[in-house]
């Protein structure tokens, strides 16, 4: 009964990461791929002074980027899952999945537009004085940064809801009766129960945004490029496909090893409140 899905998973994840390992081992010859065994390309992945800038780029960026969307999706599901009443919740859910109503690259190139020194934000500090000179954040960090956490929020929103939802309010009535205050309740009960939520709101954004194209591309202006639009580059406009899959390969690695100590770090952290 397995068999379909077994072999979909084959042939879509498991068969293009092996393709994608066993090109990072081969050599590159003029226009194609020699199948010479070789560990250069890892090599001028990791020595290479804009590959480690750009992975370290990267890395910034999804760091960032997911701290600001956990840190902002966290009050929004709490809200829902504790002050909405149980009939209106489904509503809610469904408002939180509105911006994927829209297109990623019209919703990426409409916070290019809104960050610009004629954007929506400029205009209305300018036009309430708390500013007198308009200031450009796009094609910047910054706007890269603003532009996927409004992106990925709702992958974010939905897991962390689903953890709080989880918990049995009869925990919470009891802390309280012990003498603890809303807070403490919120620090030794309810963040505690819900950090499975947490981990996979956090693995579901950092995952896909180190690996992001099309905001590097058209929000940073093509200035700050993170490691897809390296791969991208060595693949197709270099024709170095042994290189770029060196590349890919190190950022799967890359990524994994951040996961694992993030895990890592939230297992101490949950022994610790026990």
């Amino acid at each position: 009964m397995i068999s379909p899905t077994a072999i979909f998973a084959i042939l879509l994840l498991a068969a293009p990461l092996a393709t994608t390992l066993l090109y990072s081992v081969f050599t590159d010859g003029y226009l194609v791929v020699e199948p010479t065994l070789t560990l250069e390309n890892y090599t001028k992945a990791w020595s290479s002074p804009v590959m480690q800038s750009v992975m370290g780029r990267s890395l910034l960026v999804s760091m960032l980027v997911t701290a600001a969307t956990v840190i902002l999706a966290y009050p929004v599901a709490y809200f829902v899952s504790f002050n909405v009443a149980q009939d209106k919740k489904g509503l809610w859910l469904f408002l939180i999945t509105i911006p994927f109503w829209t297109s990623y690259v019209i919703r990426v190139f409409m916070w290019n537009v809104m960050l610009g020194r004629t954007g929506v934000i400029n205009s209305a500090l300018v036009g309430s004085g708390i500013i007198e000179t308009p200031f450009d954040l796009s094609f910047s960090v910054q706007a890269m940064v603003v532009t996927l956490a409004h992106a990925y929020a709702p992958f974010a929103i939905l897991p962390i809801y689903v953890a709080l939802e989880k918990i049995d309010r009869s925990l919470l009535e009891a802390g309280q009766d012990l003498g603890e205050t809303r807070w403490t309740t919120f620090l030794r009960v309810t963040l505690p129960l819900s950090m499975s939520g947490v981990v996979a709101a956090v693995l579901i954004v950092f995952i896909p945004v180190i690996g992001d194209y099309v905001t590097p591309e058209l929000v940073g202006g093509g200035k700050f490029p993170m490691i897809a639009n390296v791969i991208e580059t060595q693949m197709l406009k270099a024709d170095n496909k042994p290189l770029g899959s060196a590349i890919a390969a190190s950022a799967m690695l890359l990524v994994a090893m951040v996961s694992l100590a993030f895990i890592f770090m939230n297992r101490r952290y949950l022994r610790a409140t026990k």
